[in-house]
């Protein structure tokens, strides 16, 4: 399932109608447990748009408490709470700056959707994980033997770095093969069902308000 959640919205709802900006940690927490509780509501395997589009200042602490220790949840651990892949849209300059900083802090990373559809990574990642997401959303869908053949490395190889892509969260993984998370949302609504193609479907979608 794509689930699309206004940070913005889970902000007024779980701390105050007049607030628009991110600061102060208790501000923070308050917003990542409405965004728990969301992600507990849906399926085992989902992606979630955490769009801050409508978000005014964000400081470090909140920051801190919203997007590395959601992260922290669902990342590169033996028991994530759920599958859940996580694209970041609508974010500012400053707000960047601010969610940049606590990525390096806790060697997490990230993908971020912008305006214009492209997808970049954020955070902290080495310079062969970069080039071989780069290569996975150049090919679009890849098995790790296709993997191998297009970046001229060792099966071996290729599979290790897709699994910790995998791991990270920075690609998806399917019975069809790896895909890059952008590719279940660039040009499309945030909904429908993510099925196990890589492909949408139904749905009405979901906006936390």
């Amino acid at each position: 399932m794509i689930s699309h959640i206004d940070v913005s919205s889970v902000l007024k709802r779980s701390v105050c109608d007049l607030y628009s900006n991110l600061v102060t940690r208790p501000t923070g927490a308050a917003v990542r447990i409405g965004i728990e509780h969301h992600l507990d509501e849906i399926g085992d395997k989902s992606l979630a748009v955490l769009d801050f589009s409508h978000v005014g200042l964000l400081d470090f602490s909140c920051a801190d408490e919203i997007v590395a220790k959601l992260l922290m949840q669902y990342v590169s651990i033996d028991i994530p709470r759920r599958e859940v892949y996580f694209v970041f849209y609508g974010m500012s300059e400053s707000h960047m700056d601010a969610i940049e900083a606590v990525l390096e802090r806790h060697s997490l990373a990230l993908v971020t959707q912008l305006a214009d559809g492209d997808a970049k990574l954020m955070g902290h990642i080495d310079g062969e994980q970069r080039r071989a997401w780069e290569k996975v959303c150049e090919m679009g869908s890849a098995m790790p033997a296709d993997f191998a053949v297009a970046t001229g490395i060792p099966k071996e190889t290729a599979e290790r770095l897709l699994e910790t892509l995998w791991r990270r969260r920075l690609i998806i993984r399917q019975e069809s093969g790896y895909s890059p998370v952008r590719g279940a949302t660039a040009g499309l609504s945030p909904n429908g069902l993510l099925s196990d193609d890589g492909s949408t479907s139904g749905g009405s979608g979901v906006q936390v308000s």
